[in-house]
């Protein structure tokens, strides 16, 4: 086993959104939280990536390592236990308004979960179950406090369709609810005059932020949507979650396509492009990524179950996560603090 650093290294860590395989990245996390040679100093995330990322910095803020270990298993569990033990929320919503609201059909040509009716429609409500977990579990409050590790979270503007991004400062219940809104199961989160949807169409997670304004030098990748598929989806159901798969992909690919673009920028001339500031030049020099994943096993569970927040398959997904970490960990943590393990260019361009 390769030797540990003589002393933490601050790392930053980019959490990918996608739904109930958000567990999987639960797991890393756990195995990263073992290792006292990692500073956890920033964490961007999208949608599940978001919600990974705010409960791991709540748990560390009023409870340290162990806090954050209890904070994501009350998370998943809570997740689940909300879910009814089924498909999160889709059973949730039936089991609040199967008695008076008719079954909204569902079209030959659309997804599980996307139906002829909007959300403003068959959830007149807006009720979304995340909403009282979030509220019960977590202390926005403590994400404030200097100590805590800086927050990127990502959400889309409905109306202009850019990145808002929500920091330490600015979280909320509302903030982080609206980070994780798909737009065909709930209603736009308003936040004064603006409406938001989930932040994976635009920063899945978002990277460059988190690269130019955390201190750290090493960057941890944590993605759980496959990059690639080997066979071409024919079935419309499969068509559309391929659709979908690749949407969520493509602006992580697009972040670190400049990341690669400033570095080789850096080898040739020293000028950043005018659209990159200085700060971020600065940063990218000294920047070490690396990348835990999964994609062949992930892969093979399929973007219907990406709603499936059954116990035994959250923690299955946590015991993935948990055995990619540690065998990223045994080969590469002696890299850290010295040498990128992933090679940006030939991975995203």
């Amino acid at each position: 086993m390769a030797k540990a650093a003589d002393k933490p290294v601050a790392v930053d860590l980019a959490l990918q959104g996608g739904g109930a395989h958000g567990a999987f990245t639960w797991g890393v996390l756990e195995r990263l939280l073992d290792e006292d040679c990692i500073n956890i100093a920033g964490i961007s995330g999208a949608s599940a990536g978001a919600m990974n990322a705010v409960v791991l910095a709540h748990g560390l803020s009023v409870g340290g390592r162990d806090g954050a270990r209890r904070a994501l298993w009350a998370f998943w569990k809570s997740v689940s236990r909300a879910a009814g033990g089924g498909a999160f929320p889709l059973q949730a919503f039936q089991n609040l308004f199967a008695p008076w609201l008719p079954k909204p059909p569902v079209l030959p040509f659309l997804g599980a979960g996307q139906t002829a009716l909007s959300p403003y429609q068959f959830n007149p409500l807006n009720y979304n179950p995340l909403h009282r977990v979030i509220q019960d579990q977590i202390d926005f409050e403590a994400l404030r406090d200097p100590e805590a590790p800086r927050l990127f979270v990502s959400a889309t503007d409905v109306r202009t369709g850019r990145l808002r991004l929500f920091r330490n400062a600015d979280l909320t219940v509302d903030a982080l609810m609206a980070s994780a809104c798909l737009p065909m199961l709930f209603q736009a989160v308003e936040i004064g005059e603006d409406a938001y949807w989930d932040g994976g169409y635009v920063a899945n997670p978002p990277v460059l932020p988190l690269i130019e304004e955390s201190p750290a030098e090493d960057l941890i990748l944590i993605t759980v949507n496959p990059s690639q598929r080997d066979e071409v989806p024919r079935l419309p159901q499969d068509i559309l979650a391929r659709l979908n798969e690749i949407t969520f992909n493509t602006n992580l690919v697009s972040q670190m396509r400049s990341v690669a673009i400033l570095k080789h920028q850096l080898e040739t001339d020293r000028t950043p492009p005018n659209r990159y500031s200085q700060a971020l030049f600065r940063q990218v020099e000294k920047l070490r990524a690396h990348r835990i994943h999964d994609d062949a096993v992930m892969a093979d569970k399929g973007s219907h179950s990406k709603m499936n927040a059954e116990w035994r398959f959250l923690i299955r997904l946590h015991g993935i996560g948990y055995r990619a970490a540690d065998t990223w960990l045994a080969e590469h943590r002696s890299d850290l603090g010295r040498r990128a393990t992933l090679d940006i260019a030939a991975t995203y361009c």
